[in-house]
């Protein structure tokens, strides 16, 4: 009996080294793609609104109890090296800038990818590996206009609105527990934020709410739409979504910052 024929090698296939890369190029046509649909008609209004009062149910009261002690940590560390270098009077401003530019956005936008953005990414992988969305594919309804769009700008509007109010209670937070632990002048911490603050110093604090909001809803719903697995990959692309929307939110804030540094002057500069 004449030997078998060797079976032909099979094509490499592609290198694990470019799978992250390419996974990344995903995520960014998910993002053009949820921009481009949020124009087209119809709009899913409903499932904008439902989502949009979810999101904001399970985030609103952790963003007001986390706010607190954030601005009383950072009102009292400011206080008490203002005491060291002798400038109480510039407790309150850098106090306030600080919870305004850089702790309320990233407040808002870590309780928005973990309690929001993990809800998002959960639903969306069980209709995944339930095959409802490719059913709503084959019926000509776009999974990403239908599902997404409304999710993500839930996200994005909740942010802005979390983020105003993390910042005012931020901001009572760290002056109550200057004035009262640290004995400062209730009037010194008000006339050094009034020097020092400005409105764009609030502009920017919404632009970041604004982009990590879409930055934690995009990674959200990408995970959600690429589970690998059954449940155990729903499970496992929840916790991926959270962790790379914390490694992005950080260097997109970073970035964000110094661009503001260096555009915007000070006040009185």
């Amino acid at each position: 009996m004449p030997p078998r024929p060797a079976a032909p090698p099979k094509a490499p296939g592609p290198s694990k080294a470019l799978a992250p890369l390419r996974q990344t190029g995903q995520l960014f046509a998910l993002a053009l793609r949820v921009v481009r649909d949020t124009f087209r008609r119809p709009f899913q209004f409903r499932e904008f609104v439902e989502q949009f009062w979810f999101i904001a149910s399970v985030t609103i009261l952790p963003a007001a109890l986390v706010s607190i002690p954030f601005g009383a940590v950072i009102a009292l560390q400011v206080g008490s090296l203002t005491q060291q270098l002798g400038a109480q009077s510039f407790t309150g401003g850098a106090s306030v800038l600080a919870v305004i530019q850089q702790a309320s956005p990233l407040i808002v936008a870590l309780l928005i990818a973990g309690a929001g953005g993990s809800a998002i990414c959960a639903d969306l992988g069980s209709r995944k590996i339930r095959e409802e969305l490719d059913a709503m594919t084959v019926m000509g309804v776009s999974p990403v206009q239908r599902l997404v769009v409304p999710r993500v700008l839930a996200a994005m509007f909740v942010s802005i609105l979390l983020n105003g109010m993390v910042s005012v209670v931020g901001t009572l937070g760290g002056y109550f527990f200057n004035v009262i632990l640290q004995h400062g002048t209730p009037g010194a911490y008000l006339q050094s934020f009034s020097a020092l603050a400005q409105l764009p110093d609030l502009y920017i604090s919404e632009l970041k709410a604004l982009i990590f909001g879409f930055i934690a809803g995009i990674v959200a719903a990408y995970r959600g739409l690429n589970p690998r697995g059954g449940p155990k990959g729903v499970g496992d692309a929840v916790n991926q979504s959270v962790v790379i929307t914390f490694i992005l939110l950080f260097f997109v804030n970073m970035v964000m910052t110094g661009i503001y540094l260096q555009i915007v002057p000070p006040k009185g500069g």
